[in-house]
Formats: C-alpha cells, structure tokens, sequence
C-alpha cells in the first residue's frame, strides 16, 4: 500500500508541470486572486461602479471557496452570470464595440474564469487575462502611479506563474523568483523602448471614446464658465525658462480671442492664419521651452507675443499660436515671447467694427453709465482712464463663487451683486468700453503660474485660466487692460491663491496656508514631470533625433531592424551564459540524497542512473540485508520528501539523522 502511494505521488511530481493538475491548490489560487485583484481594482476610477464592485465580488466568492476547499460553481450558473454580465454592458454602454465596453466585459470575464478555475491551462488564461488589464490600464492614463500600479501586478502575475511550476514552494521563494524574471527582462525593455518606432498620439483612438473628458478653455465664455476652472488643480502646462522667468504681471498665456457678444455670451471669430506673427517682434526676448497637456484643440496659450516659431505653427491675424493639428498628445514647443512688442497699430477698419459692435437693448444700464463716462473725453485714452477709475470706485468683490446673472449680466454684475469672478470683470469693462464707442475685445488663456523650486519648471493650472481685455487705441494698437487687477491685484501677482478672502473656496491642494502640503506636491509633481519629459515625452522626433546620432538616420530602417535584432541576440546570449555559469542549486533534501548514494556506491552498492529510490532501495535491501530496514525507511523517506509538497525543516532534520545513524562499512 505504502508502496503504490509512494509511486503514485512521484509520478505525480513528474507531471506537476504538464498540461493539467488536479485542481487549483491553495498557494496557486492566493497569488492568482492576488494578481486579479491588483487587475481589477484599478479600473474602477474610470468603469462603472457595478462593474468593479461586480468584478471584485466574483474575485472575493472565488477566494472563499478556496479557503474552504469547496468544488467550483456549476457551469450552467457561471453561463447564467456570464450573459447577465453580458447583458448589464450592453445596457450600460449601448454597444459592446469600444474601448469601455470592451474593458468591463473582460473584467467580468477574469473573475467568472476564476470561479471555473481547475487546471493549470485555466490558471495560464488566468494570468493572460490579468497581464492584458495591466497593459488596458495604459489605455486610460499613463502616469508614473499607473505604471507602478502595472509593474506591481505585473510581478504579482509573475509569481502566479511561478506557484503554478512549484506548487509547494514557499511564497517568499515565489515572490523572490518573479522579481528575478521581472528584473532580467528589464534590459530588454530599455532596448524596445529605445529602438522600436514609436506611436504619435493616444493609446486608443477610436471615434466613440477618443479624447474625451478633456477639460480646459473654450472658444465660447459666460458667466461662470471660467469660475468652475478655478477649483481645478490639474496641470495645463509646463514652462521651462533658459533664464530668468518673466515677472507675474508679464505671465500672459494667450488663448482663445472673442470678439463677438451676444448680449451674454462672447464667442470666438474666425481669424486669418500664417506662418509668420503680424507684427515685427522688438524689445527683449524670452527662451522657453512649453509642455501643454492634450486638450484636443489647435490653440497654443503662449507667451505675449511669440516670436518666429518652427514651421509646425501657425499664427493669427488676432494674434494667438495654432498647431496645425489638434493636440491630442502631451506636446513640447521651444517657443520665444517679446513682451513689449506693439501689435495691431495698423489693424483693419473692419477688426475694429467688429470690436466696438453691442447687440440691441442689451445691458441699458451699463451702456447709459458708459455714455455718461466717454462725454466729453478728448480721446480713447481718456475714457479709458475714466472708466478704470469709476470701476475702481466701486469696490468689487472677487469670488470663486459669484451670484448666477439673468439676462443682462453686466447691468446685474455692476449695479446689483458687485460679486464676480475675471469673466464677470472683462466682460463687463468690455461692454462699457464698446458702449463708450472703443474697439474692446476678450482674451481667455492662463494668468501667472507657479515655481517649482525642485526642478525649476514654471507649472501653469487649469485654475489659472483668466479673461482679460484688449482696448485698441490710436498709435499704440492693442493693449492689454485686465479688469480684475482693480479689484485683486494679488491674483496678478502671487496667484488666485492669494486672492481670495476666503482659501475655503478652493481645493485643499491649492490652499496657501497649507505650505507643507505644497512642498509634497512640488516634489511629486517634479518626479512625474521627469516621467513625462524622458518616457512618455520620447516622441518619434526625439527617437529620429537619437538614431540620427547613432548613425541610423530615417533611410536605415534595415539598419534599424538589424540593431534591435543584434541587441536582442546580445542580451539573450548574455542571460544563457550567466545561467549556464552558474552553479547547480539542489534543495537539502537532494544534497542528503546524493551524499548517501556516494556513501552507498563506496560501500559496493552503486545506484543505476534508472533506478528510482524506491527500486534502489530493494538493491540495497539484497547487498546489505542486515541494515534492510533502515535502508527502506531512508529511500522512502527522501521519496516521500522529494515528490511531496515542500518539506518541513524538521523532516528534512529527521532525514539527515537517519543517515546518519546508518553504520556500514
């Protein structure tokens, strides 16, 4: 009886890495719900709620059945969930083509192939299913935090794999081994990052999904449209300066340019474009270097007023920078600005038409006050003076939080709230400098910016989009007036943070009484910036750039090819001559066994390269019948130690004492 389950479970052993094994043990399913749920978990920030509570429920059911031992589910109930899964998507979504759709049907699919989960083919398709979510996360968000959320699963996937060859190996030994794998396939990874041909643009670009959720300026502005930005902390741009930056009341980031009001709303017209600015660029001169997050629009806030750029931009006639496509990728520009340049003296009759045009019967109020201001006034320049000074006078308040407006939001805004924020302030001062009979228009884009002290990049925020005007006056052009300042000069010069009366207003993580907090986000913004400049920021140009210094220029593409081959040869070479170097490993229960066979052969009983230990235990039972007895038990011993699950150090102890207690000569 000892005998056939002897030979039984070392047969065993010698199939434990075949196709299929009894079921799925306990160590194997831990890391492979440990590996899933680091899949899953993720993917709840952008797939809906019931999905990931759904997928992680299937997990957590899995999970108790191992840990009681219980036979998985029946499979006419997995299919019954599989096409209510099914079903809920198609509900949810509308549609199972798509990027969303797609994703939270292989979620579902992940924890109802566990519940089946028995051999060892079901535990690869397992793990495949998981290194798949770990790649999908990439398709959502590339971030430093998601790439070390995916290398941890990553490795978590890698030791599933790991348990699966040695079912009854430690877990420490497990984990140890699959950073092994995971650290050797690094050099590999560098050589495809470097040499592969890059993809330009997002991961996933299919109509339905593509580029949404994109927040940021518009072409259009109302009231409150540029307020709702002013909670947001997120990253609009970056700049990096070659000296000194620009003071705070010279960081102007032209955006949109609006020129038509409709009694509420300013819009955005439609502008001549160029390759060269429309003006002659004089006085000094900035160096930059600008890193704009996609917002899946042409316009470039730059600098007033950039100089020449490369031929992959464009200007216009009212004075912003395009690209020629959309950004839909994080982009990078070297760009130049000239502050004290003057622009639009010569500028069109019909620009400044336009710019003086009030729509019928809207705003009486302010347009009555604005008439009463300009009567009388030598110049433009005048009741430019005099309306500065009037708005002055009447002590506005600036909000985050301004009081909703009605149909004459510049009549409410001047006589009745006083509340506003930088829209409520340049729209209204451009509804009565054009009632006035001056050309006025609104510029939005970004105002200031802060200082990274960790690696010196100038970080501009969605809230700091602004609005401002532009009045055009004889002999000087265009020239910048921003109402706001009458009102809160601090948020010219230190920022909105420092504005408002109340920093309860805004997000925790742009309060100014919270300066260590600050310093943690300056740091981790440094390192994701780093993440962004030299990993995601290696665009094709910079891969041409650095083959064209190694001597693989555009025409080489065989050269090319023939490198990424050559290295790869090389590192696979390289790891096959480390592992062959390296010395054998044999566990103690193996090196208790070949030191009692050199003891055996010593003592005339050799063992034959067939005989298993339980063979070679009868051939030592028949040399040495005395000591049959204690020679069987050694044999069976190592038998049941080597083929088994993983020994215990105390039976590996016990073995070493029964050798030793062995006395032939």
């Amino acid at each position: 009886m000892i005998g056939r389950h002897l030979l039984a479970t070392m047969r065993a052993g010698r199939r434990h890495d075949s196709a299929s094994v009894p079921s799925l043990q306990r160590g194997q399913g831990t890391w492979l719900l440990a590996s899933a749920a680091a899949a899953v978990a993720p993917h709840g920030a952008w797939l809906p709620p019931w999905v990931a509570a759904l997928g992680l429920a299937l997990l957590a059911w899995r999970g108790i059945l191992l840990w009681r031992g219980s036979r998985p589910p029946p499979a006419l109930l997995l299919l019954a969930l599989a096409l209510a899964g099914a079903v809920g998507v198609r509900a949810e979504f509308g549609h199972f083509f798509g990027k969303d759709p797609g994703l939270a049907v292989l979620v579902l699919l992940l924890g109802l192939k566990l519940l089946e989960t028995r051999a060892a083919r079901d535990i690869r398709a397992g793990v495949l299913l998981c290194l798949f979510l770990q790649l999908a996360l990439f398709l959502e968000d590339q971030s430093l935090p998601t790439a070390a959320l995916a290398l941890a699963g990553t490795l978590l996937a890698l030791a599933a794999l790991v348990a699966l060859a040695d079912p009854g190996g430690d877990g420490r030994e497990h984990l140890r081994t699959a950073a092994t794998l995971l650290a050797q396939g690094i050099p590999f990874m560098l050589v495809l990052f470097v040499l592969f041909p890059r993809v330009q643009g997002p991961l996933w670009g299919l109509p339905a999904d593509a580029f949404s959720a994109r927040s940021g300026l518009s072409d259009t502005m109302s009231p409150g449209s540029i307020s709702e930005l002013g909670l947001s902390s997120e990253i609009a741009m970056r700049a990096a300066f070659e000296g000194a930056p620009p003071p705070p009341a010279e960081r102007y980031w032209r955006g949109p340019v609006l020129t038509r009001f409709d009694g509420r709303e300013w819009h955005a017209v439609p502008a001549a474009e160029a390759d060269a600015p429309y003006y002659t660029p004089t006085g000094p001169r900035l160096d930059y270097l600008l890193t704009i997050e996609p917002h899946n629009r042409r316009w470039l806030p730059a600098l007033e007023h950039p100089g020449p750029t490369q031929p992959a931009l464009r200007h216009t006639s009212d004075l912003r920078t395009l690209a020629l496509r959309p950004l839909q990728a994080r982009s990078r520009f070297a760009l130049s600005a000239y502050p004290a340049t003057p622009v639009g003296v010569d500028e069109t009759a019909a620009v400044l038409a336009a710019a003086t045009r009030l729509p019928a019967r809207s705003n009486p109020r302010s347009v009555r006050l604005a008439q009463e201001l300009a009567a009388g006034a030598r110049d433009h320049g005048e009741v430019l003076a005099r309306v500065i000074a009037h708005l002055r006078s009447l002590r506005l308040i600036y909000t985050l939080r301004p009081p909703l407006l009605g149909a004459h939001p510049a009549d409410e805004f001047l006589f009745d709230t006083r509340r506003g924020f930088c829209e409520h302030f340049a729209s209204t001062f451009a509804v009565l400098m054009r009632a006035a009979g001056v050309p006025t228009r609104i510029v939005t884009g970004y105002q200031g910016g802060e200082m990274n002290p960790v690696d010196r990049h100038l970080v501009i925020r969605q809230s700091d989009a602004h609005a401002w005007a532009e009045v055009w006056l004889q002999g000087r052009g265009w020239v910048r007036v921003d109402p706001t300042a009458l009102a809160a000069p601090q948020r010219i010069e230190s920022g909105i943070a420092w504005a408002l009366t109340d920093n309860a207003e805004l997000p925790l993580m742009l309060r100014a009484d919270m300066a260590w907090l600050r310093s943690l986000r300056h740091r981790w913004e440094a390192a994701s910036n780093a993440w962004n400049q030299h990993v995601l920021g290696y665009t094709p140009e910079r891969q041409r750039e650095l083959l064209a210094r190694l001597g693989l220029g555009s025409g080489a593409l065989a050269a090319r090819v023939a490198a990424l081959a050559t290295a790869a040869l090389v590192l696979f070479g390289g790891l096959y001559a480390w592992s062959v170097r390296r010395p054998p490993q044999r566990d103690p229960v193996q090196r208790l066994w070949l030191s009692f066979c050199a003891r055996m052969a010593a003592a005339g009983a050799a063992r034959e390269p067939w005989q298993g230990p339980l063979d070679y235990a009868a051939h030592l039972a028949r040399c040495h019948p005395a000591h049959a007895q204690a020679l069987r038990e050694i044999c069976q011993t190592y038998a049941r130690l080597h083929y088994g699950p993983h020994p215990p150090d105390e039976d590996v102890r016990a073995l070493k004492k029964q050798i030793a207690r062995l006395k032939i000569k």
